[in-house]
């Protein structure tokens, strides 16, 4: 029987991955931002787990807008880090676990879940900053092979936080049944508040921000019962990326352990939140 240890869940924000590239994390523009990923990034760094799920939405850099899958997974060997325009990131390419995505795909698919499935993707910032916030420093390969899970954030209708939370806890089911004895690490990505555009541009709400950060892991229900309109609402038009947190704490054990949180606007138009959970107790059966 095969286990989620950890769940991280944290933003993607792109200059987070420009500042870290550049050499521009002690500047003090982004010194406390980078001060309060330092305990995870500790914690984490003794907790390698044999695979991760990185859960992350595309930004037109791997999919094209013609065609938006509302969930989907990749199934190959390994993933090209996107060009966005502005050249690849100095990070390494991502080694996939074709084996266990179609063992997800296949428990997920049975779970009521057709998922769209990539055998080819190059993956954006929404993939390579979360994992430059876990590892920052990976060399020549990142800590483990990594299965993306790619959701709908950017076209509505985006489907809903119940159906997001609902995914993670048929992935937490689809773990629990993959043989042999595993460890896996899940990445919820995306948010927090923030609009990109329109007469909100620029929109930030803290106070939202914080409850759902104590939310997420006490009561991660009421933040599933949110609308759509709720989160564009509450945390801006981009801040709905929010739910694909809810996939991540959907997969791991009702209850859970906070081994830190960090919150901090960085020199961007986002909030950046970062919350890491330890599972605690067996999963209950659903």
């Amino acid at each position: 029987m095969s286990e989620v240890i950890w769940g991280l869940a944290t933003s993607h924000v792109p200059s987070i991955g420009a500042a870290m590239d550049r050499g521009m994390t002690a500047e003090p523009v982004w010194a406390p931002l980078f001060e309060g990923y330092r305990p995870a990034r500790e914690w984490l760094a003794e907790r390698t787990p044999d695979v991760a799920i990185l859960v992350y939405n595309d930004h037109a850099n791997g999919v094209d807008l013609d065609i938006v899958p509302t969930f989907a997974i990749g199934t190959a060997e390994r993933y090209q880090v996107a060009d966005e325009g502005f050249g690849r990131r100095p990070v390494p390419d991502v080694v996939g676990d074709p084996d266990f995505s179609f063992h997800l795909l296949h428990q997920l698919m049975d779970d009521g879940f057709d998922l769209t499935v990539f055998s080819e993707l190059d993956v954006d910032h929404g993939f390579t900053v979360p994992l430059s916030v876990w590892t920052p420093e990976p060399r020549d390969a990142w800590p483990c092979p990594v299965v993306p899970i790619m959701v709908n954030v950017i076209r509505y209708p985006q489907p809903t936080a119940a159906r997001c939370y609902a995914l993670g806890q048929a992935l937490g089911r689809a773990i629990a049944g993959y043989g042999g004895a595993r460890t896996v690490g899940i990445l919820g990505t995306g948010g927090m508040s923030h609009q990109l555009a329109g007469q909100r541009a620029g929109f930030i709400n803290p106070s939202f921000d914080h409850m759902f950060l104590e939310a997420i892991e006490k009561d991660p229900e009421k933040l599933a019962a949110l609308s759509r309109e709720d989160y564009i609402r509450q945390a801006g038009s981009e801040g709905i990326e929010l739910i694909m947190w809810l996939v991540m704490r959907g997969a791991m054990n009702a209850e859970v352990r906070k081994v830190h949180s960090a919150y901090h606007v960085p020199a961007s138009n986002t909030a950046a939140g970062l919350a890491l959970f330890e599972n605690t107790t067996t999963r209950p059966a659903r």
